[in-house]
Protein backbone atom coordinates (compact mmCIF):
# COMPACT_ATOMS: atom_id res chain seq x y z
CA UNK A 1 0.00 0.00 0.00
CA UNK A 2 1.01 4.08 -0.15
CA UNK A 3 -0.03 5.56 2.55
CA UNK A 4 0.10 8.99 3.87
CA UNK A 5 1.50 9.52 7.63
CA UNK A 6 0.75 13.29 9.01
CA UNK A 7 2.58 13.96 11.76
CA UNK A 8 5.49 11.52 10.51
CA UNK A 9 8.66 13.35 12.63
CA UNK A 10 6.53 12.84 15.89
CA UNK A 11 6.78 9.80 18.57
CA UNK A 12 3.61 8.14 17.09
CA UNK A 13 4.00 9.09 13.41
CA UNK A 14 7.43 8.03 13.32
CA UNK A 15 7.07 4.79 14.69
CA UNK A 16 3.75 3.75 12.52
CA UNK A 17 6.41 4.76 9.44
CA UNK A 18 8.66 2.38 10.62
CA UNK A 19 6.87 -0.82 10.88
CA UNK A 20 4.75 0.17 7.46
CA UNK A 21 8.16 0.26 5.81
CA UNK A 22 9.50 -2.33 7.47
CA UNK A 23 6.42 -4.48 5.96
CA UNK A 24 7.07 -3.15 2.70
CA UNK A 25 4.68 -0.26 2.37
CA UNK A 26 5.26 3.12 0.47
CA UNK A 27 5.36 6.09 2.90
CA UNK A 28 4.59 9.49 2.09
CA UNK A 29 4.93 11.69 5.27
CA UNK A 30 4.39 15.33 6.21
CA UNK A 31 5.14 17.28 9.36
CA UNK A 32 5.68 21.02 9.80
CA UNK A 33 8.50 20.41 12.44
CA UNK A 34 7.20 23.07 14.71
CA UNK A 35 9.15 24.09 17.75
CA UNK A 36 6.87 22.77 20.66
CA UNK A 37 9.68 20.57 21.40
CA UNK A 38 13.31 19.89 20.22
CA UNK A 39 13.08 19.73 16.37
CA UNK A 40 16.96 18.03 16.67
CA UNK A 41 14.62 15.06 17.82
CA UNK A 42 12.30 15.18 15.07
CA UNK A 43 15.59 15.05 12.55
CA UNK A 44 16.74 12.56 14.28
CA UNK A 45 13.38 10.71 13.58
CA UNK A 46 13.37 11.22 9.88
CA UNK A 47 17.28 10.16 9.51
CA UNK A 48 16.13 6.28 10.38
CA UNK A 49 13.18 6.75 8.19
CA UNK A 50 14.74 7.98 5.37
CA UNK A 51 17.05 4.60 5.38
CA UNK A 52 14.72 3.25 3.45
CA UNK A 53 15.24 4.65 0.52
CA UNK A 54 12.64 5.72 -2.18
CA UNK A 55 9.96 3.73 -0.13
CA UNK A 56 10.00 7.09 2.10
CA UNK A 57 9.10 10.42 0.94
CA UNK A 58 8.92 13.45 3.11
CA UNK A 59 7.53 16.74 2.88
CA UNK A 60 7.76 19.54 5.37
CA UNK A 61 4.35 21.49 5.30
CA UNK A 62 1.80 22.78 7.70
CA UNK A 63 -1.37 20.62 6.96
CA UNK A 64 -3.42 23.56 8.61
CA UNK A 65 -2.62 25.88 5.57
CA UNK A 66 -4.83 23.76 2.82
CA UNK A 67 -2.99 25.49 0.06
CA UNK A 68 0.20 24.41 1.20
CA UNK A 69 -1.11 20.97 1.64
CA UNK A 70 -2.07 20.40 -1.48
CA UNK A 71 0.42 21.92 -3.11
CA UNK A 72 2.67 19.20 -0.97
CA UNK A 73 0.51 16.37 -1.61
CA UNK A 74 0.47 17.37 -5.66
CA UNK A 75 1.46 14.40 -7.83
CA UNK A 76 1.80 12.02 -4.94
CA UNK A 77 -0.58 9.06 -4.91
CA UNK A 78 -1.73 7.34 -1.66
CA UNK A 79 -4.43 4.28 -0.94
CA UNK A 80 -5.28 5.17 3.33
CA UNK A 81 -4.35 7.85 5.51
CA UNK A 82 -2.55 7.82 9.23
CA UNK A 83 -3.32 11.23 10.38
CA UNK A 84 -1.26 11.60 13.77
CA UNK A 85 -0.03 15.31 12.96
CA UNK A 86 -1.91 17.63 15.91
CA UNK A 87 -0.72 20.33 18.44
CA UNK A 88 -0.18 17.56 21.51
CA UNK A 89 -0.38 18.81 25.49
CA UNK A 90 -3.17 19.36 27.84
CA UNK A 91 -1.10 22.12 29.94
CA UNK A 92 0.44 23.79 26.47
CA UNK A 93 -3.23 24.30 25.47
CA UNK A 94 -3.68 26.76 27.91
CA UNK A 95 -1.31 28.95 27.28
CA UNK A 96 -1.20 28.29 23.53
CA UNK A 97 -5.42 28.23 22.61
CA UNK A 98 -5.06 29.62 18.78
CA UNK A 99 -2.29 26.92 18.21
CA UNK A 100 -4.69 24.18 18.69
CA UNK A 101 -7.24 26.01 16.63
CA UNK A 102 -5.05 26.02 13.97
CA UNK A 103 -3.32 22.38 13.85
CA UNK A 104 -6.65 20.19 15.50
CA UNK A 105 -9.35 21.87 13.85
CA UNK A 106 -8.26 23.40 10.77
CA UNK A 107 -5.49 20.96 9.97
CA UNK A 108 -7.88 17.97 11.21
CA UNK A 109 -10.61 19.38 8.34
CA UNK A 110 -7.89 19.78 5.62
CA UNK A 111 -7.10 15.67 5.84
CA UNK A 112 -10.71 14.99 5.61
CA UNK A 113 -11.02 17.18 2.50
CA UNK A 114 -7.85 15.38 1.15
CA UNK A 115 -9.46 11.79 2.18
CA UNK A 116 -13.00 12.67 0.41
CA UNK A 117 -11.34 14.50 -2.95
CA UNK A 118 -8.57 11.45 -3.16
CA UNK A 119 -11.17 8.91 -2.31
CA UNK A 120 -9.12 7.00 0.03
CA UNK A 121 -10.10 3.53 1.21
CA UNK A 122 -9.58 4.34 4.96
CA UNK A 123 -8.13 7.20 7.14
CA UNK A 124 -7.10 6.39 10.53
CA UNK A 125 -6.56 9.64 12.66
CA UNK A 126 -5.61 10.17 16.59
CA UNK A 127 -8.36 11.27 19.10
CA UNK A 128 -7.12 11.11 22.79
CA UNK A 129 -8.03 10.08 26.18
CA UNK A 130 -8.75 13.81 27.39
CA UNK A 131 -11.99 13.42 25.94
CA UNK A 132 -13.20 11.92 28.75
CA UNK A 133 -12.63 15.09 31.48
CA UNK A 134 -13.12 14.67 34.89
CA UNK A 135 -15.50 11.20 33.77
CA UNK A 136 -15.39 9.46 37.13
CA UNK A 137 -16.63 6.16 36.22
CA UNK A 138 -14.05 3.48 35.14
CA UNK A 139 -13.00 2.08 32.75
CA UNK A 140 -13.62 4.99 30.32
CA UNK A 141 -15.79 3.49 27.40
CA UNK A 142 -15.81 4.84 23.99
CA UNK A 143 -19.96 4.59 24.65
CA UNK A 144 -19.76 7.13 27.23
CA UNK A 145 -20.73 10.73 27.28
CA UNK A 146 -17.72 13.49 26.48
CA UNK A 147 -19.30 16.34 26.75
CA UNK A 148 -17.50 18.14 29.87
CA UNK A 149 -13.71 18.34 28.36
CA UNK A 150 -11.13 19.93 30.80
CA UNK A 151 -8.96 21.16 28.72
CA UNK A 152 -8.70 22.71 24.79
CA UNK A 153 -6.86 20.59 23.53
CA UNK A 154 -9.96 18.00 25.15
CA UNK A 155 -12.29 20.00 23.43
CA UNK A 156 -10.81 20.12 19.54
CA UNK A 157 -9.77 16.11 19.62
CA UNK A 158 -13.58 15.94 20.67
CA UNK A 159 -13.98 18.51 17.69
CA UNK A 160 -12.38 16.24 15.69
CA UNK A 161 -14.41 13.12 16.18
CA UNK A 162 -17.42 15.31 15.39
CA UNK A 163 -16.06 15.95 12.36
CA UNK A 164 -14.77 12.77 10.96
CA UNK A 165 -18.86 11.39 11.39
CA UNK A 166 -19.68 13.88 9.74
CA UNK A 167 -17.76 13.17 6.49
CA UNK A 168 -18.69 9.38 7.44
CA UNK A 169 -22.30 10.63 6.94
CA UNK A 170 -22.18 12.69 3.99
CA UNK A 171 -19.73 11.03 1.94
CA UNK A 172 -19.09 7.41 2.78
CA UNK A 173 -15.38 8.01 4.17
CA UNK A 174 -14.47 5.12 5.94
CA UNK A 175 -12.54 6.29 9.60
CA UNK A 176 -10.95 5.12 12.46
CA UNK A 177 -10.59 7.05 15.69
CA UNK A 178 -8.00 6.33 18.48
CA UNK A 179 -8.62 7.47 21.94
CA UNK A 180 -4.98 7.34 23.29
CA UNK A 181 -4.14 6.65 26.49
CA UNK A 182 -0.43 8.25 27.38
CA UNK A 183 1.69 6.84 25.15
CA UNK A 184 5.23 5.95 26.08
CA UNK A 185 8.14 4.22 25.26
CA UNK A 186 11.96 5.14 23.07
CA UNK A 187 11.79 7.83 20.80
CA UNK A 188 9.24 9.20 23.11
CA UNK A 189 8.10 13.04 23.67
CA UNK A 190 10.38 15.25 25.71
CA UNK A 191 7.08 17.09 27.49
CA UNK A 192 6.17 13.80 28.67
CA UNK A 193 6.28 12.67 32.59
CA UNK A 194 8.59 10.07 31.60
CA UNK A 195 10.88 11.54 29.91
CA UNK A 196 10.76 14.65 32.24
CA UNK A 197 11.36 12.86 35.46
CA UNK A 198 14.39 10.41 33.66
CA UNK A 199 16.22 13.64 32.76
CA UNK A 200 15.64 15.21 36.09
CA UNK A 201 16.76 12.26 37.71
CA UNK A 202 20.03 11.80 35.95
CA UNK A 203 20.28 16.03 35.98
CA UNK A 204 19.78 15.58 39.82
CA UNK A 205 17.43 17.70 40.28
CA UNK A 206 14.09 17.26 41.81
CA UNK A 207 10.69 16.35 39.93
CA UNK A 208 7.67 18.24 40.13
CA UNK A 209 4.76 15.10 40.80
CA UNK A 210 1.80 16.93 40.01
CA UNK A 211 -1.81 15.61 41.91
CA UNK A 212 0.32 15.38 45.19
CA UNK A 213 0.92 12.29 43.58
CA UNK A 214 -2.36 10.42 44.04
CA UNK A 215 -2.78 10.11 40.09
CA UNK A 216 -3.21 6.99 37.92
CA UNK A 217 -2.67 6.54 34.59
CA UNK A 218 -3.69 3.61 31.31
CA UNK A 219 0.25 3.65 30.14
CA UNK A 220 0.55 1.88 26.81
CA UNK A 221 3.78 0.91 25.46
CA UNK A 222 4.10 2.52 21.71
CA UNK A 223 4.63 -0.89 20.23
CA UNK A 224 1.20 -1.83 21.35
CA UNK A 225 -0.11 1.40 20.35
CA UNK A 226 1.67 0.62 16.79
CA UNK A 227 0.14 -2.86 16.27
CA UNK A 228 -3.04 -1.53 17.03
CA UNK A 229 -2.92 1.47 14.47
CA UNK A 230 -1.93 -0.74 11.90
CA UNK A 231 -4.75 -3.53 12.47
CA UNK A 232 -6.92 -0.55 12.17
CA UNK A 233 -5.48 0.70 8.76
CA UNK A 234 -5.46 -2.20 7.51
CA UNK A 235 -9.26 -3.01 8.27
CA UNK A 236 -11.62 -0.37 7.01
CA UNK A 237 -14.92 0.04 8.55
CA UNK A 238 -17.76 -1.60 6.78
CA UNK A 239 -20.34 0.66 5.40
CA UNK A 240 -23.49 -1.41 5.99
CA UNK A 241 -25.63 0.40 8.06
CA UNK A 242 -24.49 -1.64 11.79
CA UNK A 243 -23.74 0.49 14.86
CA UNK A 244 -20.02 0.59 15.16
CA UNK A 245 -18.04 0.99 17.99
CA UNK A 246 -18.90 4.56 19.40
CA UNK A 247 -22.24 4.21 18.04
CA UNK A 248 -22.26 5.67 13.95
CA UNK A 249 -23.81 3.56 11.46
CA UNK A 250 -21.58 5.38 9.03
CA UNK A 251 -18.18 4.16 8.42
CA UNK A 252 -16.81 5.13 11.18
CA UNK A 253 -15.49 3.76 14.60
CA UNK A 254 -14.06 4.81 17.83
CA UNK A 255 -11.91 3.15 19.59
CA UNK A 256 -9.67 3.24 22.88
CA UNK A 257 -6.52 2.07 22.46
CA UNK A 258 -4.61 1.75 25.77
CA UNK A 259 -3.51 -0.93 28.11
CA UNK A 260 -6.21 -1.89 30.39
CA UNK A 261 -4.40 -1.11 33.05
CA UNK A 262 -4.73 2.15 35.43
CA UNK A 263 -1.07 2.40 37.23
CA UNK A 264 -0.33 4.61 40.28
CA UNK A 265 1.96 7.18 39.11
CA UNK A 266 4.37 6.67 41.85
CA UNK A 267 5.06 2.74 40.75
CA UNK A 268 5.90 4.89 37.45
CA UNK A 269 8.60 6.77 39.28
CA UNK A 270 9.64 4.23 40.91
CA UNK A 271 10.61 1.99 38.05
CA UNK A 272 12.36 4.82 36.26
CA UNK A 273 14.19 5.21 39.59
CA UNK A 274 15.37 1.36 39.01
CA UNK A 275 15.96 1.52 36.11
CA UNK A 276 17.86 4.98 36.32
CA UNK A 277 20.15 3.27 39.46
CA UNK A 278 19.34 6.65 41.39
CA UNK A 279 16.17 8.10 44.37
CA UNK A 280 14.26 10.78 42.69
CA UNK A 281 13.38 13.59 45.16
CA UNK A 282 10.07 13.62 44.74
CA UNK A 283 8.32 17.67 45.11
CA UNK A 284 4.22 16.75 45.49
CA UNK A 285 2.11 19.33 43.81
CA UNK A 286 -1.37 20.28 43.48
CA UNK A 287 -3.55 19.42 40.68
CA UNK A 288 -2.54 21.17 37.21
CA UNK A 289 -5.63 22.78 35.39
CA UNK A 290 -6.82 20.56 32.59
CA UNK A 291 -5.45 17.55 34.30
CA UNK A 292 -7.52 14.39 35.13
CA UNK A 293 -6.59 12.43 38.16
CA UNK A 294 -7.37 9.02 36.88
CA UNK A 295 -7.42 7.46 33.45
CA UNK A 296 -8.20 3.77 32.74
CA UNK A 297 -9.48 2.19 29.18
CA UNK A 298 -11.79 -0.31 28.34
CA UNK A 299 -10.34 -1.54 25.42
CA UNK A 300 -13.14 -4.48 24.70
CA UNK A 301 -14.30 -2.66 21.06
CA UNK A 302 -10.73 -3.06 19.59
CA UNK A 303 -10.19 -6.49 21.11
CA UNK A 304 -13.40 -8.03 20.14
CA UNK A 305 -13.49 -6.42 16.11
CA UNK A 306 -9.54 -6.39 15.57
CA UNK A 307 -8.16 -8.69 18.39
CA UNK A 308 -6.20 -6.40 19.23
CA UNK A 309 -4.01 -7.13 22.24
CA UNK A 310 -1.44 -5.07 24.47
CA UNK A 311 1.70 -7.02 25.22
CA UNK A 312 4.05 -4.80 27.26
CA UNK A 313 3.72 -4.12 31.18
CA UNK A 314 5.24 -0.74 32.78
CA UNK A 315 7.90 -3.31 34.26
CA UNK A 316 8.91 -4.04 30.72
CA UNK A 317 8.73 -0.87 29.10
CA UNK A 318 9.92 1.79 31.40
CA UNK A 319 13.34 0.38 31.46
CA UNK A 320 13.07 -0.02 27.79
CA UNK A 321 12.17 3.93 27.76
CA UNK A 322 14.75 4.66 29.64
CA UNK A 323 18.24 2.16 28.36
CA UNK A 324 17.31 4.23 24.87
CA UNK A 325 17.23 7.23 26.87
CA UNK A 326 20.58 6.63 28.18
CA UNK A 327 21.88 6.00 24.33
CA UNK A 328 20.27 8.70 22.47
CA UNK A 329 22.00 10.62 25.37
CA UNK A 330 25.24 9.18 24.99
CA UNK A 331 24.87 8.66 29.00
Amino acid sequence: MRILVTGVAGFIGFNVARVLLARGDTVIGIDSLNAYYDVTLKHARLALLAESGEAFTFAQVDFSDHEALDGALDGQQFDRIVHLGAQAGVRYSIENPRAYLQSNLAGHLNLLEVARHRKVEQMVYASSSSVYGGNDTLPFRVEDRVDQPLSLYAATKKADELMSETYAHLYRLPQTGLRFFTVYGPWGRPDMAMWLFTKAIYEGRPIDVFGEGRMRRDFTYIDDIVSGIVACLDNPPADDGMVKAGGSISPHRIYNIGNSRSEDLGEMISLIEQACGKPAERRLLPMQPGDVRDTFADISAIQRDLGYEPRTTIVEGVPRFVAWYRAYHGL
